[in-house]
């Protein structure tokens, strides 16, 4: 389209098409609400717009502005009108006053102003249901989610100094930005949990859920079989496949913030990855209810207060891993790494290969380890909710740490 010379007979031609496509629109939903306006209506609409611009670059600076008020007041007669006659809403009359403005556009603007006006206008006319349904689904708690995430990305980020503090080079933008990475991921896997897993089950619910939490659905499925035994089986299954995604969400977080990592990395974490999905197959779960599946009981990633938990965790451990690394060596940062399998390793780890850090064995091997911690942390966790797994369990999370130690140390 970049080659094409858009000429006012060709602009002429778009603002008609576009005029016709919101008005087939229109002209579908009359079967099933009154409406007066269609095809011919809109397609007239859009070549009033286009010849007000036409008359408004002959220097009659008027006709735009009168323009739209009349055909704002023809709408406002014609909502008047439905109203009396017993109907309500006021989407063909809004779709009426977008349909004279796509039309002095087509003239006025570049091309894709009004195409990218027309057919949005006509998807979001035409997807009135689909909409609506999304909505009535949508949980107010959800909807704050959203309004929270635009908050720290559009307003909080953008106003945070871009400069490094202290001789611990903190960064308040960069640290910001890593939050909103990690609570992006997971607010997505979050969403996807909730939309699939209750209707697919445990096993679903456990690959979706691993992308928010690993930790988090391994208590909550723990939590589950507790109550009901006779789903213990698919609970392991949904634990161990929320483990092995564990590893594919720490690789992209890490191919985003420092992709020089991802070379020596990526086989590692795919073995990993797929030792747990290979310890998982085997377990034999029947399909967990709707209403037992642990999609309900996963915190929704994105709220203020867990983002400032993680920038606080990402901080603490940035000063520590240093302090501790300029103290104790290489032991000692393999230590912290040990030790920090407890908590949530994604601070940790993201503050070993945040900016400039260079790959070196000891960075590799920390990451590793505190991998192998934090699954051992959970099989533990597991094992002591779920008393007939015990064995079960144990070994299966005992052979996937192991599994960690030579991916650790090896070149």
């Amino acid at each position: 389209m970049e080659n094409v010379i858009w000429t006012p007979p060709l602009r002429l031609l778009v603002a008609l098409l576009l005029g016709i496509l919101i008005g087939l629109e229109r002209e579908t939903a009359k079967k099933q609400i009154a409406e007066y306006a269609g095809v011919r209506t809109f397609a007239l609409l859009s070549l009033f717009g286009f010849g007000c611009a036409w008359l408004f670059r002959l220097q009659v600076t008027l006709a735009l502005p009168l323009g739209l008020l009349a055909v704002a007041a023809l709408t406002v007669l014609e909502y008047l009108s439905k109203r009396a006659g017993g109907h309500r809403g006021w989407t063909s009359e809004v779709a009426a006053l977008l349909t004279y403005v796509i039309g002095a556009l087509a003239l006025l603007a570049d091309v894709w102003v009004p195409m990218a006006l027309g057919v949005i206008g006509t998807l979001l006319l035409a997807e009135k249901a689909q909409i609506e349904t999304y909505v009535e689904r949508l949980e107010k708690t959800e909807f704050l989610a959203v309004v929270k995430f635009l908050l720290v990305t559009v307003i909080i980020l953008p106003a945070l100094p871009n400069q490094g503090y202290t001789r611990f080079d903190l960064n308040p933008a960069h640290i910001w930005q890593i939050v909103v990475l990690v609570s992006s991921i997971g607010f997505v896997g979050y969403f996807l949990t909730k939309r699939y897993g209750d209707r697919m089950g445990l096993w679903l619910s456990g690959l979706l859920g691993g992308i928010v939490s690993s930790t988090a659905v391994t208590v909550a499925v723990g939590r589950m079989a507790q109550r009901a035994p006779e789903q213990a089986a698919g609970a392991l299954q949904a634990t161990l496949l929320a483990s092995a995604v564990m590893y594919v969400r720490i690789l992209a977080l890490i191919w985003i913030l420092n992709p020089a990592f991802v070379p020596i990395l990526w086989w590692r974490m795919v073995v990993l990855c797929i030792v747990g999905v290979a310890l998982a197959v085997p377990v034999r779960s029947a399909r967990a209810a709707p209403s037992e599946a642990p999609a309900s009981t996963l915190q929704n990633p994105f709220e203020i207060k867990p983002a400032v938990v993680f920038a606080s965790l990402f901080v603490v451990l940035s000063v520590v891993t240093t302090l501790v690394k300029n103290a104790f060596g290489d032991a000692g940062l393999l230590t912290l790494s040990a030790l920090v399998g407890v908590t949530d390793i994604d601070p940790f780890i993201l503050s070993l290969i945040r900016g400039g850090a260079t790959v070196s064995r000891i960075v590799v091997a920390a990451i590793v380890v505190a991998m192998m911690s934090n699954t051992v942390v959970k099989g533990v966790y597991f094992s002591v909710l779920v008393k007939p797994l015990r064995r079960a369990t144990l070994w299966r999370f005992g052979l996937w740490a192991a599994m960690h130690v030579p991916l650790a140390f090896v070149l």
